[in-house]
């Protein structure tokens, strides 16, 4: 088995002080990383709600295009009604 030695403890701690700072290297990129996507996962949140307000609004404008279309078939099939009901009565 081999002496250990002062200048064997110096080397195997400068191996362990290199270890440790190249593990807080990664774990600073990693940092970076999982904040990246926070950000990112922030501002799709972000456009999701502005596209659901979107479709809301577009669907608020379908509801009022259809009920403007019921109203509009409504006065129509009347009219139709009393066009046809003016032809009966005109002819003895």
């Amino acid at each position: 088995m081999a002496d250990v030695t002062n200048e064997l403890m110096y080397e195997l701690l400068k191996k362990i002080q290199a270890d440790i700072s190249s593990l807080k290297d990664g774990h600073r990129d990693f940092r970076q990383d999982v904040l990246s996507l926070r950000n990112q996962f922030h501002l799709l949140q972000g456009e999701f709600h502005l596209m659901q307000g979107d479709f809301n609004a577009v669907r608020t404008t379908i509801g009022h295009i259809d009920t403007r279309l019921d109203r509009i078939e409504t006065r129509l099939e009347l009219r139709e009604l009393s066009e046809a009901q003016s032809r009966f009565e005109s002819h003895p």
